[in-house]
């Protein structure tokens, strides 16, 4: 039998473009897909009172990853002249050349078309949505051009499974979903200018916008604004859902979370900010147990 290795390097000959693909897709760095499923979780759980079933928990499973793969390619399309000159993103396949922009996009082509199948699946109030989803998605990469706050058009276009839980469990979109899209939103922005921390010094280089240059020396008490409001967000949705003690725990771990990565960022050395915005995979997953509990118990 062939060894791992082995197997890797027969599959590289075979399909030498196949770990590009996978690259540029970001299917090899899964934080963004996890950022994206948490909150969309948390809304179908909401939707439907606790466990899903099958179909919405796998359509909605595979088309945050689909979308969010779809999203990292138009990205890097959109960023490949820009890139190549940031020390971050230097190697990406399409900032080196290695991967042909045409042979992206018919993969992203892939990627939307396999979602559009699983959103077929729910109703058309769900289709709206996704297509008014994919549109902010698409233009995100272009806003660092005109905005200092691309993170906002982030914040939506991530926030967009939400309402899209709503409508395909219930088909309707109540006050709590637009409650919880609006916390959604705010806690995108907090989590991605520390992110943008990261790549501040490279983004005022090249003359690009975001929203850590925007805050500059305030930058970690608007995160920490940012962050104050999304829990309050959090906190009056509870109340109108009338949330019990599991939910409160898991919100309580996200507190601690939130404070940790404040820690990490009092300095804003470049990887302590890389490791704070890392750290939110573990805030949404932490929301999502207690959601998950208060309605299990």
């Amino acid at each position: 039998m062939l060894q791992a290795s082995q197997l890797t390097s027969e599959l590289r000959q075979r399909f030498p473009k196949a770990e590009l693909l996978m690259q540029v897709a970001r299917l090899d760095k899964p934080i963004g897909t996890f950022l994206l499923l948490w909150p969309t979780f948390w809304a179908l759980w909401i939707a439907n009172d606790g466990w899903p079933g099958w179909h919405l928990f796998l359509v909605f499973g595979f088309g945050t990853l689909l979308t969010r793969s779809a999203g990292c390619v138009i990205n890097d399309v959109a960023d490949r002249h820009f890139d190549d000159q940031v020390k971050r993103t230097a190697n990406r396949p399409l900032a080196t050349g290695r991967l042909p922009v045409f042979d992206a996009l018919v993969f992203m082509g892939c990627l939307l078309f396999l979602a559009l199948l699983l959103v077929l699946s729910t109703n058309l109030l769900t289709v709206l949505l996704a297509l008014i989803g994919a549109i902010f998605a698409a233009i995100y990469p272009f806003m660092k051009r005109y905005t200092y706050l691309p993170q906002a058009i982030l914040g939506i276009a991530f926030s967009f499974g939400i309402p899209m839980a709503f409508s395909a469990s219930q088909q309707n979109i109540p006050q709590i979903a637009w409650l919880l899209f609006t916390a959604n939103c705010i806690w995108t922005v907090a989590y991605d200018t520390q992110y943008a921390m990261v790549d501040r010094d490279d983004d005022i280089r090249l003359g690009l916008r975001s929203s850590a240059i925007l805050f500059a020396d305030l930058d970690k008490l608007a995160i920490g604004v940012l962050q104050l409001i999304f829990v309050g967000s959090l906190i009056m949705m509870a109340r109108l859902e009338s949330f019990g003690i599991s939910f409160y725990a898991g919100l309580s771990i996200a507190c601690a979370l939130l404070i940790y990565q404040q820690y990490l960022i009092r300095n804003r050395e470049r990887d302590e900010c890389f490791k704070a915005f890392l750290n939110n995979h573990w805030v949404g997953f932490a929301i999502f147990v207690g959601i998950a509990l208060d309605f299990s118990i």
